[in-house]
């Protein structure tokens, strides 16, 4: 078994060229309008789930590190990390930064913060930082992390929510209410939320890293339908907008007031099977694999990825992305067997037409997407009822048990931990909304943190994939292409395989 050894502190050259960002001359006072296509839950690191609330995030709330468009991790506020042994894990933090409340920034932040993710109720950042078993402060500039083994990804966790480090003195006061005014270290300060409508981010004049940041404020419009943020953006309502739909890009490349981006993506786009969550009667669909097996046979995704997106996106039966070093052949999608679809029915004892329920959140891509979905199945003996709601609406019927069958999205992580461990390992304490449980799968997780060589954790990721293709927690469908637009006013934006939108260095002329 290879564990991480000891490090050197980690200097990158990224880090001159995070310092050194130099946007166009900031005397104008700018605005700059992003339009997202749901609204964020909880705008509190420790709790929040949703994509779009990372992307507030990353105006709001800086990390102890990131990755840049290479995937290479990246110091943000902390400056480095070595290991002193395998299971000893010190931090150095950088000096001179403030909360946007005029706290200081320190270890004790640090260490507040990490165990806030470990033991407040509701928590999602519990299991992604499972391996720390205590948290020490040598010095105010240096976190001392104990762990209870090895685990390579734990530093990239640190690159997302994990590494968000809120002001303790305004999450003590504010308690479960800290996400309704949220205050970190970012480049901006929350100002306002009108849920459904707004979330309004002022500049942070005491930001540690202020020369970088040339706007003045930043408002989040949530625009669900991808056609109305278009419009929105051609009429000048809004200067920037994520997860536009594939059929757009020709509107997009042949205006000359806007700027088409897309890159590849990390996630994936899935159906999440409920296996033993809440207490609902169990179905068929829950209980027997073969039933599940079933559906997956019906669906091809191909045809979901052509019909729906254009054939812009990948498809993929594994949570690692083709892109990922730690992806593998071996996984594959089995063909679409209609037949074999039918006979696995009738092995289960399974009656046709047999009705399930799956739940989506309710944007027109994912309705067609469903309604594909449905066609489909249909074929092969399914009565697929779909049950189309708000997304937040959605996470929270999910984390209940309050469904049998789920469209639902990850926007992944560098790290292949990151989009599988908390989905599919036993707990609580992580997002298994399913409620799954493989001891075996388990157990290859576990040693996937506990080794570093990419062969190895490669190896065990395959084992996970091809078990849960058996099993069947999440039918994993395709791995997601980014598709940004942007008016050309905008400038200075680094598209990341992550999907955020880091405002360092961005700008928009008058």
């Amino acid at each position: 078994m290879t564990l991480p050894g000891k490090r050197p502190l980690l200097l990158l050259a990224a880090l001159a060229a995070t310092l050194a960002a130099t946007p166009p001359p900031a005397a104008a006072q700018t605005t700059l309008r992003i339009g997202l296509a749901d609204d964020p839950d909880a705008l509190d690191p420790t709790l929040s789930r949703t994509y779009v609330g990372r992307i507030v995030f990353a105006g709001l709330c800086d990390k102890l590190f990131d990755i840049d468009a290479k995937l290479n991790v990246v110091p943000q506020l902390a400056t480095g990390y070595e290991y002193a042994d395998p299971t000893t894990l010190l931090i150095k933090l950088r000096p001179g930064v403030t909360f946007h409340d005029g706290e200081k920034f320190d270890s004790a932040a640090v260490k507040f913060t990490l165990e806030r993710h470990q033991t407040m109720q509701g928590s999602t950042r519990r299991g992604e930082i499972s391996a720390v078993e205590r948290i020490e402060t040598p010095d105010p500039l240096t976190v001392k992390l104990i762990l209870k083994s090895p685990s390579s990804p734990l530093i990239v966790q640190f690159a997302d929510r994990s590494g968000m480090i809120v002001s303790p003195k305004a999450a003590i006061a504010a308690g479960a209410d800290f996400g309704k005014h949220p205050v970190c270290t970012g480049p901006f300060k929350f100002a306002e939320r009108v849920p459904q409508d707004r979330i309004v981010l002022e500049r942070f004049d005491g930001y540690w890293n202020a020369k970088a940041i040339a706007l003045n404020r930043v408002v989040y419009r949530p625009i669900v339908d991808a056609t109305v943020r278009l419009a929105n953006l051609q009429a000048g309502a809004i200067d920037f907008g994520e997860r536009f739909q594939p059929s757009d890009v020709p509107e997009i490349r042949n205006d000359p007031k806007l700027v088409l981006v897309q890159n590849a993506g990390l996630g994936f786009q899935s159906i999440l099977f409920n296996h033993k969550n809440g207490t609902g009667p169990r179905t068929p669909m829950m209980t027997d694999a073969r039933v599940r097996q079933a559906f997956a046979l019906s669906i091809d995704r191909t045809v979901i990825n052509q019909v729906v997106y254009g054939g812009i996106h990948t498809p993929n039966a594994h949570f690692v992305p083709p892109s990922s070093p730690f992806y593998s052949d071996e996984v594959k999608a089995p063909a679409r067997d209609v037949a074999r679809a039918r006979a696995l029915l009738a092995e289960a004892g399974v009656k046709t037409p047999y009705t399930v329920e799956l739940m989506l959140a309710n944007n027109p891509d994912l309705r067609q997407a469903g309604e594909v979905i449905q066609s489909m199945a249909a074929e092969a003996g399914f009565d697929v009822k779909l049950r189309s709601t708000e997304f937040v609406t959605a996470l929270q019927a999910s984390d209940k048990g309050d469904y049998e069958m789920f469209l639902i999205g990850w926007s992944g992580r560098a790290d292949p931990d990151g989009n599988v461990y908390s989905f599919v390992h036993t707990g609580p304490p992580n997002l298994n909304a399913a409620g799954y449980s493989n001891a075996q799968v388990d157990s290859w997780l576990e040693e996937a943190r506990r080794v570093s060589a990419v062969p190895e954790r490669r190896a065990l990721y395959t084992k996970v994939a091809l078990q849960l293709l058996r099993d069947l927690p999440r039918m994993y469908l395709y791995t997601p292409n980014n598709i940004f637009a942007m008016s050309t006013r905008v400038k200075g934006f680094v598209p990341v395989p992550d999907g955020m939108v880091r405002l360092h260095g961005m700008s928009i002329a008058p």
